[in-house]
């Protein structure tokens, strides 16, 4: 079960941290991706249970994920924050399907707006 929170209110520059508790994930690829109005979901950043971490080039520099497997918990800090970062941010975690095959397994999201 993933259970995102630390979403809320920012100003246009500021920073906010999201963290998403992961249980039983410590060996498996999670990330974050969100979701605006009227938009489809994006991917926004990934990390692998070895750490190698990826990221949309929307939020390149300014974000940054993290994992503690000892708290079973992947973090999200994000900087410069601007308007169009206002999402619906969600964390999944990569599972293995039949035949080879991947999917993420999505969790419930929290509201970031940036607005001033």
């Amino acid at each position: 079960q993933l259970q995102a929170s630390g979403g809320g209110l920012v100003q246009p520059g500021g920073s906010l941290g999201l963290s998403c508790a992961v249980s039983g994930t410590n060996n498996k690829p999670v990330g974050w991706a969100r979701q605006a109005p009227g938009k489809q979901r994006e991917l926004v950043a990934s990390i692998t249970s070895g750490g190698n971490t990826n990221y949309a080039d929307s939020v390149k520099g300014r974000f940054t994920i993290s994992r503690d497997n000892a708290k079973n918990t992947v973090y999200l800090h994000m900087n410069s924050l601007r308007p169009e970062d206002t999402a619906v941010y969600y964390c999944y975690v990569q599972l293995n399907g039949p035949l080879g095959s991947k999917y993420n397994y999505w969790g419930q999201g929290t509201q970031v707006t940036v607005s001033s």
